[in-house]
């Protein structure tokens, strides 16, 4: 079953206003099937293939004169010889949308085009579905439901269990990824440090405690968090710095980019088994950072998501601006609302003043609602937080 991707009109703008478009992302996030759909008229070649990996590495000249007006070149970052090559032929013709190329790396991906197609190229992101794409094709049944099984396109487009198929996932990503992109001896200590990881979800990033609880070196466990944000399976949230209290939290927090995969690497293996389970708050903090940065990526914006701590103990999850105002929002996962819910949000507004808008809760629930000036946003509908205008949210 074909789903129809949000980030599909973002990137019909981007053919037609720059000749390369390359789009990167996690493994498994639909790249490949997006590309082919969207583009089923160039020449596909897929740069996984030893032999044409070889043809492109050992003669790209002649490897690219077979596309003249242009092709999908899936993998790209297998064949860094080929940028400088395109650079030349793209400077010659620059025609809109001749190339696209995929990768699902940042590193070999983005150095080779910040090295040699600088201007010439828009950079796009593919994550997997978010949840309004998901709900366009299979809703999941309820919360627990999408928590666990999370929101790669397999699991869903082709049925398949998702326990078994993040097994596989966590086996290929380690072999194949983790082999190119650093030197590990032993992978079992780097699968331990990504279950350490996930559980640490929605946490402040404490390198020293994770090279400890490892067995590795401070500088090992930074150069390990850095492969993982390359790949796409965890995100940063930077906090924010406006010094509305001089005491504030400068580190950074850990986020997975899927939940499913994280609670896999929790060793959740139903949804009854999260009903219950400790990290289910973190999990679904997780999902929601995700969406947020999804609807950025989909959208090419260049909003940016924030925290906000201090050292009193008053925390808001996200903080981001709109409008020159700072929207706070909390999440919870509970389903019924909460009085204490909103008590972080007005302790926020009197130390921001009028720079801060009324705020939001995103939460387990069914109905959306206000309450003490704050807005309550069911689960299914967390695309209100990011166009609440165009979504029809009447603010009270």
């Amino acid at each position: 079953m074909m789903i129809d991707r949000t980030i599909a009109e973002a990137l019909g703008r981007a053919v037609r206003q720059y000749p390369v478009v390359a789009i990167t992302g996690p493994r498994q996030s639909g790249k490949t099937t997006l590309v082919r759909h969207l583009f089923a008229d160039r020449p596909y070649v897929l740069l996984e293939e030893p032999d044409r990996r070889r043809f492109a590495t050992e003669d790209p000249r002649g490897f690219l004169a077979g596309f003249p007006d242009g092709a999908v070149l899936d993998e790209a970052q297998r064949a860094p010889e080929l940028f400088s090559y395109l650079q030349g032929i793209v400077d010659a013709d620059p025609r809109p949308g001749r190339f696209i190329l995929t990768g699902s790396q940042q590193f070999g991906l983005i150095s080779g085009i910040t090295q040699s197609l600088a201007g010439r190229v828009a950079m796009m992101v593919l994550l997997p579905f978010s949840a309004g794409e998901l709900s366009r094709g299979i809703p999941p049944d309820n919360l627990d439901d999408l928590l666990f099984r999370g929101l790669y396109p397999p699991i869903h487009d082709r049925g398949l269990e998702s326990s078994e198929w993040y097994s596989d996932y966590i086996v290929t990503y380690i072999e194949r990824d983790v082999r190119q992109l650093i030197h590990v001896r032993d992978l079992g200590t780097f699968e331990k440090f990504l279950r350490l990881c996930a559980g640490r979800c929605g946490q402040l990033v404490n390198l020293s405690g994770l090279a400890s609880d490892c067995g590795i070196t401070h500088n090992t466990a930074r150069s390990w968090l850095s492969v993982l944000e390359a790949s796409y399976i965890i995100a940063t949230l930077q906090p924010h710095y406006r010094n509305f209290s001089k005491r504030i939290i400068k580190t950074p927090k850990l986020y997975f980019l899927d939940p499913g995969l994280a609670a896999w690497l929790l060793d959740i293996r139903s949804p009854a088994q999260l009903s219950g389970h400790p990290m289910r708050g973190a999990l679904f903090e997780t999902w929601v950072y995700s969406e947020m940065l999804k609807d950025a990526f989909n959208r090419r914006s260049q909003q940016t998501y924030y925290f906000w701590r201090d050292r009193a103990g008053l925390e808001i999850d996200f903080v981001f601006e709109r409008s020159g105002r700072m929207i706070p929002v909390e999440v919870k996962s509970g389903r019924t609302p909460a009085p204490d819910w909103v008590e972080p949000l007005e302790r926020w507004r009197k130390l921001a003043g009028e720079e801060s808008d009324r705020g939001w809760v995103v939460y387990g629930g069914d109905e959306n609602g206000t309450f003490r000036g704050v807005d309550f946003l069911a689960w299914r509908e967390i695309d209100r937080l990011f166009r609440p205008a165009e979504a029809g949210w009447k603010r009270r």
